[in-house]
Order: C-alpha cells, then sequence, then structure tokens
C-alpha cells in the first residue's frame, strides 16, 4: 500500500528545502495556478483527489514547464526530475523543456504582453536552478549543458529583458560550475584511493604475534569507537545523492535504452558505500581471529557487541548491521570455546533487533523510532539515523519490480514515483545531518587503512585459534594447509 504523496517529509538541508518548499502534497499549490490544458496537456493527466497519478511522458514534461499563470509544485518538480530518467536522458528531458518554452515565449512575443514575458522568464529561470542545484550531475553532460545554454540565451535575447533575470542566470551558471568540479574533484580522490577491501591483506600463514597492534589498543571505549564508525558512515552516506539511488531502478529496468557507459559511473558512490560495510564486517572478523590467547578473544567480541549497541543507541543501523554480520562469519561463529566465555545477553538483543524474519519487522520498528525521535530532535545526536543501507536498497528494488512504470491505458503509473522519491528524499535528509561528534583521526585511520584478513586468511586464523571439530572442517582445514605449502 502506498504511502500518500502528501505526507510531510522530514525538514532537509538548503537544497531539498527550496526544491520541496514548505508543501508536500504533491497537489497544486494555492496561488500557483493550474495548468493550461489542449492536446497533450492536463487532458493526459489523472488526478485523484487532486493528486497526481498518472500521465502520459509528454504531458508530464508538459506539466514541469510553468506558464504566466502556473508554477509547477516543488515536490512534483523533485519527483519527476528524479523518475523521469527511467524513461529519458536528462538532456533530452531539457531539450524538450526547451522546446516547450519557446513556444511559450513565441506566444507571448506574438502578444507583445512585455509583462507577462518578463514573468514567464523568472520563472523558467526559478525552474532551471531548482533543477541545477538538486541535480547538478544531470548538467555533466555536454548535451545537457548545451541546452542549459540554449534555453537561457532564448531567455535573454530580447534586449529590454529583465536585468534580474540575467544575473540569476549567471548565478546559476556559476554554483551550477562549481558544483560540478568539487564532484568531480572528489571523484579522482575516489578513484586514486579506491582498492578492494580483500587485497589489503595477504593470506597469511600463520597468526601475527600477540603484540602487533589491534583496535582495543587504539580504543578501548565502545561509545568512542561507535562515534567515530557514525563519522564515517555519515561522511560516505553524504557522497550518495538522489539520482545514484535512482540508478537501482535505471539498472533493472529493461526499457532503459538509453543507458551509456558513462551512465554507469554514477553508482560508484553506492558501490563505495557498500563495499565499507563489506570491510567493516570484515574488519570485524579479523580483529577477533587474529587474536590468539582465548581471554583477549572473549573480550574482543564483547567489545564489538558493546561497539554495536551503542550504534544501534546512536541511530546508526548500518555499523550496527556490520559489526554483526561480521560475528556472524563463519570464522568466528565456529569459535565455540571462546563464545562459550562471553555474556551473550546483550548480543541476543542486538540480533533480536536484526531478525529477518517478517522482513525485519524489529528492525524496522527501531528505525521508525530513530525516525520519530529525528524529526522531533533538539539537538544533533538525536537527528541521526543511518539506515541498513543494502535493506533500503532491496526495498526500493522490490517497490520497482513489484509495480509497473505503466498502466494498461500508456500512462506511466506516477503513483508508484512518488512513493519512490518519498524513500529517496527521507533518505536524503538523513544523509544531511551534520555528525556531532568530535572526530578523532587516529581512530578513523586505524578502521579505514588497518590490514583485513580475506576469508581464507580468516579461517586460517580461526583454525589455529580452535582446530576443526568435524569431517568438513576438517578437510576444509587440510585443503587450506596444502594451499600454503603450494605456495610456499
Amino acid at each position: 500500500m502506498f504511502l500518500e504523496p502528501q505526507e510531510t517529509m522530514p525538514q532537509t538541508s538548503v537544497v531539498f528545502s527550496s526544491i520541496l518548499g514548505p508543501s508536500c502534497s504533491g497537489q497544486v499549490q494555492p496561488g500557483m495556478g493550474e495548468r493550461g490544458g489542449g492536446a497533450g496537456g492536463s487532458g493526459d493527466l489523472i488526478f485523484q483527489d487532486g493528486r497526481l497519478i498518472s500521465g502520459s511522458l509528454e504531458a508530464l514534461m508538459e506539466h514541469l514547464v510553468p506558464t504566466v499563470d502556473y508554477y509547477p509544485d516543488r515536490t512534483y518538480i523533485f519527483t519527476f526530475l528524479l523518475s523521469s530518467r527511467v524513461f529519458i536522458p536528462p538532456h533530452d528531458l531539457l531539450a524538450r523543456v526547451g522546446q516547450i518554452c519557446l513556444e511559450q515565449r513565441q506566444q507571448l512575443e506574438a502578444g507583445s504582453e512585455k509583462a507577462k514575458l518578463k514573468s514567464f522568464s523568472a520563472k523558467i529561470v526559478q525552474l532551471l536552478k531548482e533543477w541545477t542545484e538538486v541535480f547538478p550531475y544531470d548538467f555533466q553532460d555536454e548535451k545537457a549543458m548545451a541546452e542549459l545554454k540554449a534555453i537561457t540565451h532564448r531567455v535573454t535575447q530580447c534586449e529590454e529583458e529583465n536585468g534580474t533575470v540575467k544575473k540569476a542566470i549567471a548565478q546559476m551558471t556559476q554554483s551550477l560550475l562549481l558544483s560540478l568540479a568539487a564532484r568531480s574533484q572528489l571523484q579522482e580522490l575516489r578513484e586514486k584511493l579506491r582498492s578492494p577491501a580483500m587485497d589489503k591483506g595477504p593470506v597469511l600463514k600463520a597468526k601475527p604475534p600477540a603484540a602487533q597492534k589491534d583496535i582495543l589498543g587504539v580504543c578501548c571505549d565502545p561509545l568512542v569507537l561507535a562515534q567515530q564508525l557514525t563519522h564515517i558512515e555519515l561522511e560516505r552516506v553524504g557522497s550518495i545523492h538522489p539520482e545514484d539511488l535512482m540508478q537501482i531502478v535505471s539498472h533493472m529496468d529493461s526499457r532503459d535504452k538509453h543507458r551509456c557507459r558513462g551512465d554507469l559511473t554514477k553508482t560508484y558512490s553506492l558501490e563505495a558505500y557498500d563495499n565499507w560495510f563489506n570491510c567493516l564486517s570484515m574488519l570485524v572478523a579479523t580483529e577477533v581471529c587474529r587474536v590468539v590467547k582465548k581471554k583477549h578473544r572473549t573480550r574482543m567480541l564483547e567489545f564489538f557487541i558493546d561497539v554495536a549497541r551503542e550504534c544501534f543507541n546512536i541511530g546508526n543501523f548500518n555499523s550496527m548491521m556490520a559489526i554483526i554480520s561480521g560475528m556472524n562469519l563463519s570464522p568466528v561463529a565456529r569459535l565455540k570455546k571462546t563464545w562459550s566465555k562471553v555474556k551473550t545477553a546483550k548480543f541476543d538483543v542486538l540480533e533480536h533487533h536484526m531478525d529477518p524474519s517478517s522482513n525485519f519487522c524489529n528492525y524496522r520498528t527501531a528505525l521508525q523510532g530513530a525516525t520519530q525521535r529525528s524529526q522531533m530532535a533538539n539537538s544533533s545526536r538525536e537527528k541521526i539515523v543511518i539506515p541498513v543501507f543494502n535493506l533500503f536498497v532491496k526495498d526500493i528494488y522490490f517497490l520497482h519490480k513489484i509495480h509497473t512504470n505503466h498502466l494498461p491505458n500508456g500512462h506511466i503509473n506516477f503513483k508508484k514515483f512518488w512513493e519512490i522519491s518519498r524513500q529517496i528524499h527521507e533518505f536524503m535528509t538523513w544523509t544531511q545531518v551534520e555528525c556531532p561528534f568530535e572526530k578523532d583521526k587516529k581512530i578513523q585511520s586505524y578502521l579505514l587503512t588497518a590490514p583485513i584478513y580475506s576469508e581464507e586468511a580468516l579461517f586460517i586464523a580461526s583454525f589455529e585459534s580452535e582446530g576443526p571439530e568435524n569431517h568438513m572442517e576438517k578437510d576444509s582445514w587440510k585443503t587450506l594447509r596444502t594451499t600454503l605449502l603450494n605456495r610456499a
């Protein structure tokens, strides 16, 4: 069942607030006017209780473009610009917007209505401003930038055009170029630092000496480590943009014929964030398995249980899930003698929160509670909500798969995209919370650069700590030892 698009979305950053405005109804707002009819106009849009639920692509594109008496609802602008890329590339959409603008401008010029012409021009610039602020990545394409220049040229080509409009265009263009440059620099930096998690550490022949530094030698306070993990989470998730999340839909859509190789790079931020989850899980497993003495391994497990609990209290569910996943990896889970010494009551509570039954019902209840806390928060600490990213992606995936893009009459099922947009907007709201915790470079450096064992190395370390107990484990251990001898 869909949540209606008129529900109030949480407060967010200046950029998202500007485009979503104070109202998020999905309805025509008072004073905004109605879009004119005509062929392909509002006659091809279907409303239910004042809410737009479907329409042809052409009609939806026309509904995006302002007129003298109409400006689109800001929630509609965000939702359509976000979802339209499933059906049409941004530069083609921009070209069509330019054509509609030109047709309207020519009609106004023919009527010699200068005041209306200035009003129309200002509204077009406002639409482009909102587009470039929220989806600047759409304009990295040369075609899109050319279309943007063409539209702004048409808007300003009249000699008597309002100077305010020209100034607004100049400011918009400058802001866009700065945003694109910043993203480009960030992408280049990430490419330099990019390395697969499993390449961080070699397959080890033997366990390291007990004196080697471990996480407890860097940070022995579970709360502090949870706070530093939250810092890293917010930094990483902050690089994800709405259009990146829409790639989840675009990648799966067989109708999506317009994508090119360049579009694939847009998913890098998603892959990088997913890799961070895997790295953290493997780091937890490495820290446990590399410990020589059972007493110290027990302490390490209890430490990470406490860290996971602090992550839960903060609202950092992604790190919490990664830690639990690391402790549930086979090389760690099989250490029965070690686990027998662990006080597992707190771990059982954590696993209850992350119980996958009933579609992670317990987790979703906790997430809802954190969301409500965030909406009513008086401090930055209470605003933190970092959902389990893999589950969020799966939610978008199933929402896309269960509901069709097109209705039997050929209309785009816009009700579906209202809901996808709502979920993505809520996620983006969470990503833009400023981390209130002081950054500890030493701890973060360890978390991000400490050697991580491969799966093979984890099993070797695990078997060296506690020998194989059954035929399957004995066969695995024998195979691993043979592999090591052959390499030697």
